[in-house]
């Protein structure tokens, strides 16, 4: 082969190997791109199945948050003895029976809203406590104490009820 016939070959190929580039580059966006769409479809096709099992799932640990708020709980739940630590005891085995029963819920949220949430339990059980550490006797009594403690200071079940809410609108956004 001289050295013409090598330069005529190169020119027959040299239009054929950048069509194949050209063509493989195209292939490969263009797969990219399929992929891609495919994977959010597939996000948006779970996210209708999902979002309203999330959003039903908020609704319960707002509905949780609004019966645990220290104001609300000792009107709903009256005392059914005359002793203050029998209606202690009761009001938290209330907060702690509801928390029980929504326990499956935290798989719909965010860990951080499940720990805003686990929080103002335990805060609420704790104001609860430090009331019954009164010098009171009576249940009526330690419920006037409990509202009174809640006119004083923001119930912590509020603050936890504030953060689903902004969590909730976070996702429509």
């Amino acid at each position: 082969m001289s050295g013409d016939e090598i330069l005529q070959l190169f020119a027959y190929l040299l239009p054929a190997v950048v069509t194949g580039v050209v063509a493989f580059y195209f292939f490969r966006l263009h797969t990219k791109n399929e992929d891609g769409r495919r994977r959010f479809l597939l996000h948006k096709d779970s996210q209708k199945e999902t979002l309203p099992i999330r959003l039903q799932a908020y609704e319960r640990m707002a509905l949780y948050l609004e019966r645990i708020a220290l104001n609300s709980l000792v009107v709903r739940v009256a005392p059914k003895t005359k002793s203050k630590n029998d209606y202690e005891n009761l009001l938290i085995n209330q907060i702690e029976t509801e928390f029980e029963h929504n326990l499956s819920q935290q798989i719909y949220m965010t860990d951080e809203c499940w720990s805003i949430i686990k929080t103002a339990k335990n805060a609420t059980i704790q104001a609860i406590r430090s009331a019954g550490m009164s010098q009171t006797d009576s249940p009526d009594k330690l419920r006037e104490d409990i509202l009174n403690q809640t006119m004083e200071k923001q119930s912590p079940s509020n603050a936890a009820l504030a953060y689903v809410k902004k969590e909730v609108s976070d996702l429509w956004s």
